[in-house]
């Protein structure tokens, strides 16, 4: 763990400290989150450059190839010398005292279904498809969804304190509970809160709710009751949007374990804690990777 980990946290640590930077994607919004068709330049030959950054944050930049809504599109990282990295497995986890590294994904308000695509080289950021068609969801979501970088929840492991379900294969997937709308590819300081324990299909999909440093209630909540106490009806909010977001389409309803409620802060970071730990194995190999990229 401490080698995969701390090379990548060192690498950018010092990035960060050089030039004080963070990179940014100009916004995008289907229906909220694509803009209309534009007689621009293809965004193949579009780069964005980092705006500095009150707070430290990795010295990263976006590249975008494709176009927008098609299934072409992908949004790739580069490091300071223009190297594609993976969000994935490069952007450290940990920030120290609690605080997290956290890749936005979706922005809130948004419908569009973006994912890092972790079977492909670099883990770029994609629109997610379903019999080759791209993904929305039937209604924005709420909240600025993404992942948390190098967690990864194991396929092979069944966790006995929710009704014995496997990893869902992915990395940890973050709610931040915030009043900003992020940018999709925004690395964000997050302090977790909560963790709702989701199960999709039989799959545990577990969902960390956090709220990024930069909010201006952030010094307000630092558990699960702070949450209920200035941000009340959250929480069961956010387990209902999970629950039956794919009713529409068809499907049953999601469940939760943990008796349906969302465990405290320090489940959070138990569950953080593992889950880094079961990256570390995989991009080690001590894990067979399947079809997961491991650049």
């Amino acid at each position: 763990m401490a080698t995969a980990a701390t090379a990548s946290a060192t690498r950018f640590a010092a990035a960060g400290a050089a030039h004080g930077f963070r990179w940014r994607t100009s916004p995008l919004t289907h229906r909220a989150f694509f803009p209309k068709r534009r007689v621009a330049a293809p965004l193949r030959s579009r780069l964005h450059i980092l705006a500095p950054a009150a707070l430290q944050k990795p010295d990263v930049q976006i590249k975008e190839a494709g176009q927008p809504e098609t299934l072409d599109y992908r949004a790739f990282f580069l490091d300071v010398s223009g190297k594609r990295i993976s969000p994935w497995h490069d952007v450290p986890l940990h920030l120290g005292d609690g605080v997290f590294n956290f890749i936005v994904e979706i922005p809130k308000d948004t419908s569009a279904k973006m994912e890092v695509a972790t079977d492909e080289p670099y883990t770029p950021i994609k629109q997610d498809t379903k019999k080759g068609k791209l993904r929305y969801y039937p209604y924005n979501i709420n909240w600025n969804y993404g992942l948390l970088p190098q967690t990864w929840e194991d396929p092979s492991f069944a966790n006995s304190e929710v009704e014995g379900a496997f990893g869902d294969n992915d990395p940890v997937d973050v709610v931040e509970i915030g009043e900003t709308q992020a940018k999709m590819g925004d690395i964000l300081k997050v302090k977790p809160l909560a963790a709702l324990a989701m199960i999709d299909e039989g799959e545990l999909d577990w969902k960390i709710v956090a709220i990024s440093l930069d909010d201006p209630r952030a010094l307000l909540v630092n558990d699960v009751n702070d949450v209920e106490k200035h941000f009340p009806g959250t929480l069961m909010a956010i387990r209902d949007w999970f629950r039956d977001y794919k009713i529409p389409d068809g499907k049953p309803a999601n469940k939760f374990g943990l008796g349906n409620k969302a465990a405290n802060k320090d489940y959070a970071l138990k569950v953080i804690t593992e889950t880094n730990e079961s990256w570390a194995k995989l991009v080690k190999r001590s894990i067979p990777a399947g079809e997961l990229s491991l650049v």
